[in-house]
C-alpha cells in the first residue's frame, strides 16, 4: 500500500491512546514464558509481539520471525536454555543479513548448542535446546543491548543465576536498565554496575504477578514531531508514565528545545507547542542511549529549518535498513542537504522551499514511514509501503486521520 499524504497545517488539539510498547513487551513475554504465574496487561498489538507471542506456543521446529530483531535475539537466548528441543530459528533476507553472532558466542561460552545454517554470525540458526549450568559469560557491548538483554531475560532461570561482563562502551544503556527493572517487578534480584551484571537464579515466582506494560515512547516521537510542525497544537496521548523505563523518554527534553512541553495528568501526556517559539540555529545532540528517535528528530529539524548533528548512531547500520543512509537518500529527495558517517548525522538548517510530492521509500523499515509522515504537515507526499507500520504501530494511519491529516490510497505502475 502507497500513501497519499496531507496536511492543510493548522495546530492540532486532539487525543491519542497509543498501544503497549513492544520493547517490554517482548521482555516480558520471554518471562511469561519462563515463569508461570505472571499475567500481562495492555500488550502490544505490533507485528512484533504477535511474532513473538506466536513463536513461544509453537511446537513447530521451524520458527520464522520475519523482520523482528528483539524476537530474533531473545529467542535465540530462550530456545538455547529449552533442553530437548530443536529449533531452526529463521527470518526474512534482511534479517539473515543482520548480525547475531556476539549472542551466540556469548551462549556457547555458557554451553549452548547453536550452529548456523547458512552465513557465520547471521540467521538462520540451529538450536539444540540444553541445560545450561555456567554462570559467567563475558561479551562485547558496544554492538547492540538487546544481546545482553536476552542474556539477562534467561538468567534467572539458569541454576546459579548468571554474571555477565561487558567489554567495551556500552549501547543504548537505558534498554539494559529496562530489562533490569522488568525482572525486578517479576521478582527476579539483579544488578548492574560498572561493566558487570549479575542476575540471581530464580526457580518460581513467590506469588502470582499481573504487570501492565506502558505505552511507547517510541511511537509518542511521531506526535511530538507533529506538535513541532503545528504550532498551538496540543496534543494528549496516553498511556505513559513520568518515571518510565524506557529510554525514548528522552524525547520531552529534546523537543522542549524545539517548542514542545510536555505536562502529565495521571497517565496522559500532554504536548503543547507554542507559536511564538524561537527555534535554535541547531540541535546538537548524542543519541547513543536512544537511538530509534534519531530519523524522527532529523525529519523534525528538516520541516521546522534547524540543522542538526546527531551522534551516537553506529546501532542504526544494523536495523531493518541501514537507517542512515535511507534517511540520507530520503531526505536529499526533499531538498535537504545532509551528510552521514558510520555514527552520525548532519543536516543544514533549510534555506529552500522542501520538495513537494516526493515519494518516499521506507526500505522494509516501520521508523521510516512513520518518522516522515509528521512532514505532510508542510508539503504533501507519498509514503511508499505505508503498511510497513504494523511491525511496531497498526494502528498508525488511522490515528494520523484522526488528526486531520488526509490519507489516500495510491497506486503507482
Amino acid at each position: 500500500m502507497n500513501l497519499q499524504l496531507a496536511h492543510d497545517g493548522a495546530a492540532i488539539q486532539q487525543r491519542v491512546l497509543i498501544t503497549g510498547s513492544k520493547s517490554e513487551t517482548n521482555r516480558l513475554l520471554i518471562l511469561q514464558a519462563l515463569f508461570d504465574g505472571l499475567t500481562i496487561d495492555n500488550i502490544s498489538n505490533s507485528d512484533d509481539a504477535a511474532v513473538m507471542q506466536k513463536a513461544l506456543v509453537s511446537d513447530q521446529e521451524v520458527v520464522d520471525i520475519h523482520h523482528a530483531g528483539t524476537a530474533m535475539r531473545f529467542l535465540t537466548a530462550y530456545f538455547a536454555t529449552q533442553p530437548g528441543r530443536k529449533t531452526t530459528l529463521t527470518g526474512s533476507a534482511r534479517m539473515q543479513e543482520r548480525p547475531v553472532g556476539i549472542l551466540v558466542d556469548a551462549l556457547r561460552q555458557l554451553g549452548a548448542d547453536i550452529q548456523y545454517l547458512k552465513s557465520d554470525g547471521c540467521p538462520p540458526l540451529t538450536i539444540i535446546g540444553k541445560a545450561i549450568s555456567k554462570k559467567k559469560v563475558t561479551l562485547d557491548a558496544n554492538v547492540s543491548s538487546q544481546y545482553i538483554s536476552a542474556l539477562m531475560l534467561i538468567a534467572a532461570r539458569l541454576p546459579q543465576g548468571l554474571e555477565i561482563h561487558l567489554k567495551g562502551k556500552i549501547t543504548s544503556v537505558p534498554y539494559i536498565n529496562m530489562t533490569l527493572s522488568l525482572l525486578k517487578e517479576v521478582g527476579i534480584k539483579g544488578t548492574f554496575e560498572g561493566q558487570n551484571i549479575k542476575i540471581q537464579p530464580l526457580h518460581e515466582l513467590s506469588e502470582k504477578k499481573n504487570l501492565t506494560v506502558e505505552s511507547d515512547w517510541s511511537s509518542a516521537s511521531y506526535y511530538y514531531s507533529i506538535a513541532a510542525l503545528a504550532p498551538g497544537s496540543d496534543i494528549q496521548i496516553s498511556s505513559y508514565k513520568r518515571d518510565s523505563l524506557q529510554g525514548d523518554v528522552a524525547l520531552a527534553g529534546i523537543y522542549e528545545q524545539l517548542g514542545v512541553v510536555s505536562t502529565f495528568d495521571g497517565v496522559h501526556l500532554n504536548l503543547r507547542s507554542s507559536q511564538n517559539f524561537e527555534l535554535p540555529k541547531q540541535l546538537t545532540l548524542d543519541l547513543s542511549n536512544s537511538p530509534d528517535i534519531a530519523q524522527t528528530i532529523a525529519v523534525t529539524c528538516l520541516g521546522l529549518g534547524v540543522s542538526c548533528h546527531l551522534t551516537g548512531l553506529h546501532t542504526l547500520k544494523i536495523k531493518e535498513t541501514d537507517r542512515l543512509v535511507a534517511l540520507q537518500i530520503e531526505i536529499s529527495k526533499l531538498g535537504g542537504d545532509i551528510s552521514v558517517s558510520a555514527d552520525s548525522l548532519t543536516l543544514a538548517s533549510q534555506r529552500t522551499p522542501l520538495t513537494e510530492r516526493v515519494a518516499i521509500a521506507t526500505y522494509h523499515d516501520h521508523r521510516m514511514a512513520m518518522a516522515f509522515a509528521p512532514l505532510a504537515l508542510k508539503v504533501p507526499m507519498l509514503i511508499k509501503d505505508a503498511g510497513v507500520v504494523s511491525k511496531s504501530y497498526p494502528d498508525f494511519w488511522k490515528d494520523l486521520e484522526t488528526l486531520g491529516f488526509e490519507t489516500e490510497a495510491i497506486i503507482i505502475a
